[in-house]
């Protein structure tokens, strides 16, 4: 019985039980819940029993030790819980065990030693204690011994290559062993994969690794590990080495000239010990490494020039020792570098313009040094950084350069401890995906610029030790995202604000400007002074007056114009309503307190900006979704006409369906506005991808998962909704906001594109790389959107186009196979994902690919099959969000590539299954 890859939910029927024939029960990557049924011991005949990715819960019952026949048992990606039954130890005819991401507990049974055809252990990622049976490890059969992410204990046998002669991978890392890595290891002659990372393993390690031929990854990081590099010696000889880390342990000594013989190796991880000595200039022989990490060593000496020989690094990191001298210009050459680290060592000179070269990197942090000169304009406009720009605590001069604009992607810019000077120039308000700024202890003046207004992201603004005069601007309490502001000692003036950020003392610091007054008690400054009592001269009584007279007619004024647009805007909104009535059913606001229980929180499914949504069950018994819009908001009632006007005059099987609508007021006599759509029982794709969100309880959350071939069919539903939007309506429409939360799931898990608040009709003949113009409109028109999904041109104030979906579309879909937001700071240091995922393409993806996806790979064949499946997707999601619109994938083209994609791997694993 093979049911795998499916989307069967509920319990396992406890009547397959009765399948006394029943040779393979194989129900793996479904969303079975409930316990294994006990009855599963009477199928005496059962060879594969792979319940591997579901949702069961319980213990694993001690009868199952009856099924004598099985060859291959399968738990792993569940939610099992209690120990490994002792009865296990029965199955005499076992070759592969997994049990893999459960929550099993206790030691592993002794008895699991008298399984000696077992060639595939695999235990990773329980809550297992103890020390592993000393039997286990004369099984000389097995060739995958997997024990990583448990508590287990004790140490490796010290004639572990002996007894496990085809071991092939071996991993105990995250646990808590101890001991010394067995000499023996090397009579394991098929070992390609040693990972004993993060334990307490200690003592030297081994230097006669050469006859491993086949080694490919040694990871001892974060263990004890006392002993100098002259081991890499021996690994001359490994010439499939690829993966070298070491770091965090206490290893001394000077780097090797052997190290520099290891040709095939990509990735070299020592940072975090006490290495000591120069680099030398051999360094440039390492041609394939795309890793280098020596930071947080004792490192002496200048970067050798040779360094511009590794065409291939992508990471350098060198913080943290003690070199000295120039970066080195060479350092440019290498055009793939992502990541730079050179902070807290003692360079000095100018910073190389060669690093303009650089046009992937997305972090750089030089700070630290005792570099000079002024900011070179070369990395000021390299858009590509999207981290961390820090040149904090050098001694850099002048002023800044107005390429700072160029900075569209950066989240954080640290300037500060510097001697710059100048004003801050006006172009700054081009990083608007800007979270933290600082430009504290510098020699900047004039005042807080305008031009900080844009930059909505804000979370930490440090202008403190400048000079900066004249009043703190209002538009300060208008960023709501504004945790930390620090205006400290300068020579600003006036009222301090009260709103925003100005709220709360402790996130604000005013202290050192003389002629500030008001603000929050907190902030401890002197009352402002209100105006004098004392009797004026008769010019002053008589300016007072023409000026009051002078308000009065301007009131006058005012109350007319004021009016005039009320009755205008009544007209308009009659107009609206109209139309409204003639395209929708109303339904009355009385109803819809009725169908949410008084927009109870129990109801509570969604929040967006504009609006909150609530589940309801409406007087004739249908159910639906309700937003409520938050007319508070600015553009809420825009965004109520805007989806209105677009819902109405389309249909289509992956658009959400809008059923009527609410324009009315409360009992309190507010507006009150509200669509109603159909309801989607399974939620927004959002819950599916990040567990936990509103609308569903943590322990609900944690049991949801959606597997590959789901996530192919919602990508080809949201690509054939954009491109229905974009070229199936008579005229073109820009959604403007996609991401997970606006992608609703129903019944069979077909994806619904929804939420068209922020949606735009364009003209079929505007040219789609420039973008085009909202319909109706004269000027240009800015998508809010929401950051991260949102296409970079817009932040340029570029206009509406298909190719901003386009760029959404890419986001969206390489969150839905990472699993990580775009926003995220989690995944490698990167807050691109776009550049994230291209710097993965195409060797490194399962090291960033959702971990609920990996999990279906149960072997090898398997492996290869997702992650080629995985690599193609991810090329989807890069040409789509692509930087420069005309570079885009649209999206039949992408709906073409995917549908390829489902195509292939649903052929192989049809031929999995025969």
């Amino acid at each position: 019985m093979v049911l795998q890859n499916n989307s069967f939910r509920g319990e396992i029927p406890p009547q397959i039980g009765n399948l006394l024939r029943l040779r393979h029960l194989i129900l793996s990557n479904n969303s079975f819940g409930g316990s294994i049924p006990s009855n599963l011991s009477h199928c005496s005949n059962l060879r594969t029993l792979n319940l591997i990715d579901n949702q069961l819960v319980g213990g694993i019952h001690s009868n199952l030790g009856s099924l004598r026949k099985l060859e291959y048992l399968g738990f792993s990606v569940n939610s099992l819980v209690g120990p490994i039954p002792p009865s296990f130890g029965n199955l005499s005819l076992l070759e592969q065990l997994s049990l893999q991401q459960n929550a099993l507990h206790g030691e592993i049974p002794e008895e699991l030693s008298r399984l000696k055809r077992l060639f595939f252990f695999q235990l990773s990622f329980n809550k297992l204690t103890g020390e592993i049976p000393p039997g286990i490890f004369n099984i000389s059969g097995i060739y995958g011994f997997m024990v990583a992410g448990n508590q287990l204990r004790g140490s490796l046998p010290s004639n572990i290559g002996t007894t496990l002669p085809s071991l092939n991978y071996l991993a105990t890392s995250e646990n808590l062993f101890t001991g010394m890595i067995p000499s023996s290891l090397t009579n394991a002659t098929d070992l390609w994969g040693l990972i004993l990372y993060n334990n307490s393993f200690h003592g030297p390690i081994p230097k006669n690794w050469g006859r491993l031929r086949g080694l490919r990854i040694i990871a001892l990081g974060l263990n004890q590990f006392q002993d100098d590099l002259s081991f890499i010696s021996s690994l001359v000889n490994c010439s499939n080495l690829e993966i070298l880390n070491v770091e965090s342990n206490l290893i001394h000594g000077s780097l090797p000239t052997s190290v520099f013989n290891l040709t095939s190796i990509k990735r070299i991880y020592m940072a975090a010990n006490f290495i000591q000595g120069t680099m030398p200039s051999a360094l440039g022989n390492l041609f394939n490494l795309s890793a280098l990490s020596l930071a947080y060593n004792s490192l002496t000496g200048c970067i050798p020039d040779s360094i511009g020989a590794l065409y291939n690094l992508q990471i350098l990191a060198l913080a943290g020792n003690k070199f000295t001298g120039d970066i080195p210009f060479s350092i440019g050459n290498m055009t793939l570098l992502g990541y730079l680290y050179l902070q807290s060592n003692n360079f000095q000179g100018y910073m190389p313009q060669s690093l303009g070269n650089c046009m992937q990197l997305l972090e750089l942090d030089l700070s630290n040094n005792n570099l000079i000169g002024s900011v070179p304009v070369e990395i000021m406009g390299l858009s590509s950084l999207a981290i961390l720009l820090s040149l904090a605590h050098n001694n850099l001069n002048g002023s800044l350069p107005w390429q700072i604009g160029s900075l569209i992607n950066l989240a954080e810019l640290d300037l500060s401890y510097n001697r710059l000077t100048g004003l801050i120039p006006a172009s700054i308000s081009g990083c608007l995906r800007l979270e933290r700024l600082h430009l504290e202890a510098n020699s900047f003046h004039g005042q807080i610029p305008q031009a900080l207004r844009p930059l909505r992201g804000l979370q930490e603004l440090d202008l403190s030790n400048n000079n900066f005069s004249g009043p703190i601007p209002s538009f300060l309490i208008e960023l709501s995202l504004l945790k930390y502001l620090n205006i400290a000692f300068n020579e600003l003036e006036g009222q301090v604000p009260e709103g925003g950020v100005f709220r709360d003392a402790s996130t604000v610091s005013v202290f050192g400007n003389r002629q500030l007054c008001g603000g929050t008690p907190g902030l401890k400054l002197p009352l402002c002074k209100s105006p004098s009592s004392n009797k004026y001269s008769t010019t002053k009584t008589m300016l007072i007056y023409g000026v009051a007279v002078s308000l009065l007619c301007l009131t006058l004024l005012l109350l007319f114009v004021l009016g005039y647009c009320k009755k205008k805007r009544m007209r308009t909104n009659a107009s609206t309503s109209s139309s409204f009535e003639h395209q929708f059913l109303r339904i009355s606001f009385e109803e819809l307190l009725r169908a949410t229980n008084r927009f109870s929180e129990t109801n509570l499914i969604g929040k967006g900006r504009y609006g909150t949504v609530y589940k309801g069950i409406l007087d004739g018994g249908a159910t639906v979704a309700v937003k409520v819009l938050n007319l508070m908001e600015r553009g809420a009632s825009r965004s109520f006409v805007s989806e209105c006007r677009t819902l109405g005059t389309i249909r289509h099987r992956n658009l959400v369906k809008i059923l009527s609508v609410c324009s009315s007021m409360d009992f309190c006599g507010n507006d009150f506005k509200a669509l109603i759509y159909e309801f989607m029982a399974n939620e927004s794709l959002e819950e599916w991808l990040h567990p936990g969100t509103i609308g569903q309880d943590d322990e609900h959350g944690e049991l949801r998962n959606i597997r590959l071939a789901q996530r192919l069919n919602v990508a080809i539903d949201i690509a054939t909704a954009i491109e229905y939007l974009h070229k199936g309506c008579s005229l073109a429409i820009a959604h403007g906001d996609l991401k997970p939360s606006n992608i609703l799931l129903d019944n069979n898990m077909v994806a619904r594109v929804g939420d068209f608040g922020l949606a735009k009709i364009i003209s079929r003949t505007s040219t789609e790389a420039a973008g085009v113009q909202d319909q109706g409109s004269s000027s240009s028109t800015v998508v809010k959107g929401s950051i991260g999904y949102v296409s970079p041109e817009y932040g340029m104030g570029h206009k509406v186009s298909t190719l901003g979906d386009a760029y959404s579309y890419g986001i969206l879909l390489l969150e839905m196979f990472t699993g990580k937001r775009p926003t995220e700071e989690d995944f490698g240091h990167c807050l691109n994902l776009h550049n994230f995922v291209q710097m993965a393409l195409p060797n490194r993806v399962m090291d960033i690919v959702d971990l609920s996806l990996w999990s279906e790979a149960d072997d090898q064949q398997r492996q290869c099959k997702i992650r080629d499946c995985i690599i193609s997707v991810f090329e989807v999601g890069v040409a789509c969000s692509m930087e420069s619109p005309p570079d885009r994938m649209d999206m039949t083209e992408a709906i073409g590539k995917l549908c390829s994609i489902k195509a292939s791997y649903e052929t192989e694993e049809r031929m999995t299954r025969m």
